[in-house]
C-alpha cells in the first residue's frame, strides 16, 4: 500500500491555508510572503533548502517583531491527524500483512516532525519523501523509485492519494489508485480491492 500523507493521514502541513493563517497571525503581507514562498518551496520540499534557509528567504529577509522559534512553532502546530484514516491503514497492514510506504511531497523538518508527532513510523515501513529522494510528485520517477524500493510489481500496489493528477500519474504506471475524498468512500474502494477492515474495530465517523 502506497500512501500520501497530506489530506490522507494528516492535514496538509504547510499549504496556502496554513500560510494565510501565519500571515494573519504574524501580521505579514500575504502577497509578498506568498511570492517569496512560490520562488523557494519546490527546492525546499526537494530537500535542497533547510527550514532555516527557507524561513530566511520567505519571512526573515528583514527584521521581524517575532522570532524564528515562534514562527516554527506556529508552522508545526498547523499539522492535525485524521485518526480514523491512521487507524484504518494500521489495521489493514496487520490484517492483510501489507508493506506500507509513504510517497509524499514534504520538506525535511516538517516531515520529521509529522512522522514523530503522529507516530507514522509505527505502521509505515518506508518513506519516499521528496526531501529524502530529491524528487517531487508529479515526477513519475518518485513512483518508479517507490516501486523499486518496495520490490513489488505496480499491479500489486494500492495507492491512496487526494490529488487527482497524482492518481492519474500512478494509474498510468499500472498502480491501482484511490482518489481519497473521505473515509467512507475510501473504505469501500479498498474493500473492492479485497482490503477490508475488521467490522466493529474501526468506527466510521460522520
Amino acid at each position: 500500500m502506497f500512501l500520501d500523507v497530506g489530506g490522507v493521514l494528516l492535514n496538509n502541513g504547510w499549504d496556502h491555508l496554513a500560510r494565510r493563517r501565519a500571515a494573519k497571525h504574524f501580521r505579514l503581507k500575504w502577497a509578498e510572503m506568498e511570492e517569496q514562498h512560490s520562488l523557494n518551496f519546490d527546492i525546499y520540499e526537494e530537500g535542497k533548502l533547510t527550514l532555516e534557509e527557507y524561513l530566511g528567504r520567505v519571512v526573515f529577509y528583514q527584521k521581524r517583531p517575532f522570532t524564528r522559534a515562534q514562527f516554527r512553532r506556529f508552522m508545526f502546530a498547523q499539522s492535525k491527524p485524521y485518526p480514523e484514516m491512521i487507524e484504518l491503514v494500521a489495521q489493514l497492514k496487520v490484517r492483510h500483512r501489507l508493506k506500507t510506504a509513504v510517497v509524499s511531497n514534504e520538506a525535511r523538518e516538517l516531515n520529521a516532525y509529522r512522522i514523530r508527532k503522529f507516530k507514522l513510523d509505527g505502521f509505515v515501513d518506508f518513506f519516499i519523501s521528496s526531501c529524502f529522494v530529491h524528487l517531487r510528485k508529479p515526477d513519475t520517477d518518485i513512483f518508479r523509485l517507490a516501486l523499486d524500493i518496495a520490490q513489488v510489481p505496480a499491479e500489486q500496489v494500492v495507492y491512496i492519494e487526494n490529488t487527482p493528477m497524482f492518481v492519474q500519474i500512478a494509474e498510468g504506471l499500472g498502480i491501482r489508485s484511490i482518489f481519497h475524498t473521505d473515509y467512507r468512500s475510501t473504505c469501500a474502494k479498498l474493500a473492492s480491492f479485497g482490503l477490508q477492515k475488521d467490522e466493529g474495530v474501526i468506527h466510521e465517523t460522520g
